[in-house]
């Protein structure tokens, strides 16, 4: 199943995506895609409603974060290794984890804003894991039953904030707007090998990140027992995992993000999105 969450900010409904690529209104079927309905027992009873049933929704509709509801939005830093290089740096001997403020989740065509004062703000295609079921120091053969499904994610970061400003990561990364989730959370079975996606980040058409799942060096199984090891992962907190390489930090003279830049990206079978930057 593709799930998603459509209308105004802040007041976003559930629905579905059918076999046409039509969205299809939950809205009086479940409360939202969050919670309950996001666990394997949640899943399950949504498999029995017949898309064809459910109230066609205008396409023209926006697109809200794919799950709500989210506890802990965590990252993974230097997770691709033609990534590390390009910035310089080493691969880690266990997983890099920072915190996205979840204040930052926006849905995957709103506007990104420059936060005042920045000079380097950046771009990162990630592969998004939400999980469905709670995991509490389970093991790496486990893990993916925890895993609800997958989705999207442009880490945005500004990198002043992020490496020059002292301090951890976070206040780089947790601006409002800088974690555009979806359109879609593509349920677990839909996606036979999270690590071989194909994934791509364009600015103003040009292609900068052009990878794969198949460079990450800690894998999503992985990720997620490790994870585990050190705090509860709740139903519908997300893991973003990390970014290949290509992006504005790695460039030669660096390149980073103005009002007016258009950035589009995708992963193998888990949409698109599309961000006008703004002024904040």
């Amino acid at each position: 199943m593709k799930l998603l969450r459509y209308g105004p900010r802040g007041q976003e409904k559930p629905g579905l995506l059918d076999a046409q690529g039509r969205i299809r209104s939950l809205d009086g079927i479940v409360p939202d895609i969050a919670g309950q309905v996001i666990t394997p027992d949640g899943m399950a009873a949504l498999r029995q409603v017949d898309p064809n049933t459910l109230p066609l929704v205008d396409e023209a509709v926006r697109i809200g974060p794919c799950v709500a509801g989210t506890g802990k939005f965590i990252c993974i830093g230097l997770n691709y290794s033609d990534h590390a290089a390009e910035t310089g740096a080493t691969v880690p001997p266990e997983p890099i984890i920072f915190m996205k403020a979840t204040s930052a989740i926006s849905g995957p065509n709103d506007d990104i804003e420059i936060p005042r004062n920045s000079q380097k703000t950046d771009w990162e295609v990630e592969l998004g894991v939400v999980i469905g079921k709670h995991a509490k120091y389970v093991g790496e053969t486990e893990a993916l039953d925890h895993v609800a499904g997958y989705c999207l994610i442009n880490d945005v970061s500004e990198r002043a904030f992020q490496a020059e400003r002292s301090g951890q990561w976070t206040k780089g990364k947790s601006a409002d707007t800088f974690g555009p989730i979806g359109p879609w959370l593509v349920t677990r079975d839909e996606i036979q090998d999270p690590q071989n996606l194909a994934m791509w980040l364009t600015v103003n058409g040009k292609t900068f990140q052009n990878g794969s799942t198949k460079t990450m060096v800690y894998g999503v199984a992985f990720l997620v027992s490790y994870l585990s090891q050190f705090m509860s992962l709740h139903p519908g907190d997300i893991i973003s995992t990390g970014t290949p390489p290509g992006v504005g930090l790695g460039q030669k003279p660096p390149v980073y993000l103005t009002p007016g830049d258009v950035v589009e990206l995708g992963i193998e079978g888990l949409g698109t999105q599309r961000q006008r930057c703004v002024q904040g």
